[in-house]
């Protein structure tokens, strides 16, 4: 697949969500949760389907920073230290276009684990 490259990249912080505008104006909001729980980084997805870890607690997660990779990518550095994944312009169109179904699989995947989105403790976030 080859997807368009995004025009403009714009983090709403109070929402969490990651904005990405294509030519046209055509404008997708991601929230950082999702983006989280579906990063592909080898820690989230394992080396293959079977060995995936789900990611549980992530509910309130944000973003510390957003650098870009090259002309392939951005670089997402989320607020719980995770920040080993490569977002390719092609992996964030599929997550855009794959939202849905995505988030179904992965409500469906918490509950037969006894797992939940919000975090274990206290969170206690640097200043």
């Amino acid at each position: 697949m080859t997807a368009p490259i995004p025009t403009k990249v714009h983090y709403h912080k109070k929402d969490r969500e990651l904005e990405l505008t294509y030519e046209g104006g055509e404008s997708y909001r991601l929230p950082v949760e999702y983006l989280r729980v579906f990063s592909p980084s080898a820690e989230v997805r394992g080396h293959g389907p079977d060995t995936a870890t789900l990611q549980v607690g992530k509910k309130h997660v944000g973003l510390k920073d957003i650098t870009q990779a090259g002309r392939y990518a951005l670089k997402l550095h989320f607020d719980d230290g995770h920040d080993s994944g490569l977002f390719s312009w092609d992996y964030l169109y599929d997550l855009i276009q794959r939202r849905e179904v995505n988030w179904d699989d992965y409500m469906r995947r918490l509950e037969e684990a006894g797992a939940s989105r919000e975090p274990l403790g206290i969170e206690i976030k640097q200043l």
